[in-house]
């Protein structure tokens, strides 16, 4: 398993933008579904939207190779070639995330078990088990046949191996179990390494072999031992990867300057995308935050920066997104008429050289058969259709931007193994949500247009002035020293609470709390105090009331100054924020949730202090992006997200809107309900 060379990938992708000649648009395309008289149709009207990709063969396995050995290619054939005769590039998919009913019936012990021991059955999509060999062993065959048959074809724009990895995120199967024991053992070589590492001294819980060591499933009486969890957790996203990478080099070998992907699920908590995104050429991305949601701007936002950072700020592409409802809540209401346009152009605006949907046509049968489509049921006489094509029509306009990237001065830290470990049981609030304190942090920096980049705690640092760290609970030795340093040398952290408590394996770190950023932050943490779930506390923050929810630290100072009090409670007079001057650089430490006026001073302020600037200031509601084409010409985006119009001052342009719809009077720009204006800047 060798990870393909950056530069190697960066070729590729700039061969796929040649071969395009613009943004990719398109969505998945299911021709199985239809008589192949509708094919025709489909290509016509695709060519109508601009559509210049689409993803194919996803969940074909089962027509692809109707019984064991038997295989009917003759229809994707004609569907390739279609494809090419119309200019059409084919996001060509291995179909192992929907193995056939025969795998199922005549290998039942390929599908995946449950914690509770209860095995998945046929009828739905994903439904194996990573570990089995059988699995692995036609996954494989299937892959090297298509990449066989189709290495060369004209249609072939990129490969797309499986589909949203994984089905069930932990497999705890026999099979699993004895692939886990052997990841055990890789990676900690003796029994007493692992017994150290997981603290099994504590409830008599001590291994003299491997073997004796099963996947935490089942009932146990009392709390699970983390490290053992924590590893779990591990393993199963290792077992998907080596799933991911067995094709992936199957296809390389038949096409090796194809680029290669799969879909990740944005901010998904099973799978360490860090790991993942190394190991592809490029990230690619499925989202369908609630087009009614107040904050579904927002939500879309991180994910973006979130994918665009998991290569180093490379373009990545947007693989799936809806143009309307995508059933998977309650009540699905339709899209409010024009939204489609500005949600889909702030993926372009934050790094994405793409704009794709599922599905290109609205499918009769299935359980996704009201998920919203670019062709609905009603066809080309719907709102839909006639944004789609509009949509379609506009983004060659912005083909200069394909491979520009995004500039950022302020990195959030997101680690996979922190989140997981923040989240497992036994700690002093069961309600402790990583990806909830990510957006508390995220939340300000976005309605001040203010950039930001994910990174590891590991992560070259040295690009950054400002870096901030929601509750990084477990941090190995080498990023506790990589955030010190940053600020040692100059650079501006934020931290929030429970940060800093356990290391790699999830042992509490010795000298009293913050652990691994005591010496950072100055102060020392002697209790931590959650509030209950309707308690708040009131907060005197530089003269400013506010208010604390969810959690109190007890903070005792060792260097730092108190920047927000409590005012009122048992810890009244407190510090709840303080701020500590360290080596050249300014460490700020948030020891509770603070309300979200309150959060935005601080972050803000930081903000300022370590000399980040705004993209622009704008009306609430109207995001203010920069993208950075290949050429170093910047371009910036304004988005209007609501269904009213804003005027919005405007700092001087190179050049009128590259969507033709806005022009400025007197420095002033009036974007109407949900228009978007893209202006080259000098």
């Amino acid at each position: 398993m060798t990870p393909p060379d950056p530069a190697d990938s960066r070729d590729r992708m700039r061969r796929l933008r040649a071969r395009l000649g613009t943004l990719a648009y398109g969505g998945d395309y299911n021709p199985e579904q239809w008589p192949e008289e509708t094919w025709l149709e489909d290509v016509r009207l695709m060519r109508e939207a601009g559509v210049n990709l689409v993803s194919v063969g996803v969940f074909s396995w089962g027509r692809l190779e109707p019984r064991p050995g038997v295989h009917h290619f003759g229809w994707l054939d004609r569907l390739l070639d279609l494809l090419a005769e119309h200019g059409i590039g084919a996001n060509l998919a291995t179909p192992t995330a929907a193995p056939p009913a025969w795998l199922a019936h005549e290998h039942p012990e390929t599908l995946p078990v449950d914690a509770e021991g209860r095995r998945v059955a046929f009828g739905a999509r994903q439904h194996y088990c990573p570990s089995s060999p059988v699995f692995r062993h036609h996954a494989a065959d299937i892959t090297e046949r298509l990449a066989e048959r189709y290495a060369g074809h004209p249609a072939l724009a990129m490969w797309h191996i499986g589909n949203e990895y994984p089905g069930l995120a932990h497999c705890h199967c026999e099979v699993s179990a004895a692939h886990f024991r052997r990841w055990l053992a890789g990676r900690y070589g003796t029994v007493d390494a692992l017994n150290a590492a997981w603290g099994t001294a504590f409830w008599g819980q001590h291994y003299d072999s491997f073997d004796w060591i099963e996947p935490p499933r089942g009932r146990l009486l009392g709390g699970p031992n983390p490290g053992h969890h924590l590893d779990f957790v591990r393993f199963s996203g290792d077992e998907s990867l080596a799933c991911f990478t067995a094709e992936r080099d199957i296809v390389r070998r038949h096409t090796p300057d194809i680029p290669v992907a799969t879909n990740f699920m944005g901010g998904f908590k099973h799978l360490d995308y860090w790991r993942w995104a190394a190991e592809e050429d490029v990230v690619a991305l499925d989202i369908y935050p609630n087009s009614w949601d107040r904050e579904g701007q927002v939500l879309a936002a991180y994910n973006f920066d979130l994918m665009r950072s998991l290569r180093g700020g490379e373009p990545w592409l947007l693989m799936e997104s809806s143009t309307g409802p995508n059933v998977q809540r309650r009540r699905n209401s339709a899209r409010p008429a024009g939204q489609l346009r500005p949600r889909s152009l702030q993926a372009v605006a934050r790094g994405a050289d793409s704009v794709m949907f599922f599905q290109w046509r609205e499918s009769r049968v299935g359980a996704e058969r009201y998920h919203s489509a670019m062709l609905p049921h009603g066809g080309t006489r719907t709102r839909v259709w006639r944004e789609v094509r509009e949509l379609g029509g506009e983004l060659p306009r912005l083909a200069g931007l394909a491979g520009g990237r995004v500039v950022a001065e302020t990195a959030v830290v997101w680690d996979w193994d922190a989140w997981w470990a923040v989240e497992l049981p036994g700690h002093p609030s069961a309600d402790l949500d990583f990806r909830a304190r990510v957006l508390d942090h995220y939340r300000p920096l976005w309605h001040a247009n203010v950039p930001v980049e994910f990174v590891s705690p590991r992560a070259d640092l040295s690009g950054y002035r400002l870096v901030v760290v929601p509750s990084l609970y477990l941090v190995d030795d080498a990023g506790a020293k990589n955030l010190t340093d940053f600020v040692r040398d100059g650079g501006h952290l934020v931290m929030s609470y429970f940060s800093g408590i356990t290391d790699e394996h999830d042992r509490v770190r010795e000298g009293g709390h913050p652990g691994a950023f005591r010496e950072l932050l100055g102060l020392l943490v002697e209790e931590f105090s959650p509030l209950q779930p309707d308690e708040t506390r009131g907060l005197d923050h530089a003269g400013r009331a506010g208010v604390a929810g969810e959690w109190q630290d007890v903070i005792l100072l060792d260097g730092a100054e108190a920047v927000a009090e409590y005012t009122e409670g048992e810890y009244r007079g407190r510090p709840a924020v303080t701020r500590h001057r360290f080596g050249a650089g300014t460490a700020t430490y948030l020891g509770t949730s603070p309300d979200q006026a309150t959060m935005s001073a601080l972050l803000l302020d930081a903000a300022e202090r370590a000399r980040v600037a705004p993209v622009l200031a704008t009306p609430d509601g109207i995001e203010a992006v920069r993208r950075r084409a290949e050429d170093g010409t910047d371009h910036l985006f304004l988005l209007n997200h609501t269904d009213r119009p804003h005027e919005v001052p405007l700092p001087p342009v190179a050049g009128p809107d590259l969507l033709g719809g806005a022009a400025p009077e007197g420095g002033v720009l009036r974007l109407a309900p949900y228009q978007v204006a893209v202006f080259p800047e000098p």
